[in-house]
């Protein structure tokens, strides 16, 4: 049931950002500290963005449910 429950919600959470990445396609600039990336549309920011939070999380709860052990 659990799995079910996280399929769902990553499912909602992908259309979410395909939904908003349709609508924004103007192309943005990120800024961090001095450094500033190219233009890239918003989509493929949100994108990379989704993607990067999902591999953090999988790897931080694969490391906490092997020390739990």
């Amino acid at each position: 049931m659990i799995r079910l429950s996280a399929a769902v919600i990553l499912a909602i959470w992908i259309s979410a950002v395909a939904v908003i990445a349709a609508q924004n396609g103007a192309p943005i600039s990120l800024r961090f500290l001095t450094f500033r990336s190219v233009e890239l549309p918003l989509g493929i920011a949100l994108a990379f963005c989704v993607a990067g939070g999902l591999i953090v999380t999988a790897l931080l709860l694969s490391l906490f449910e092997s020390s739990a052990r």
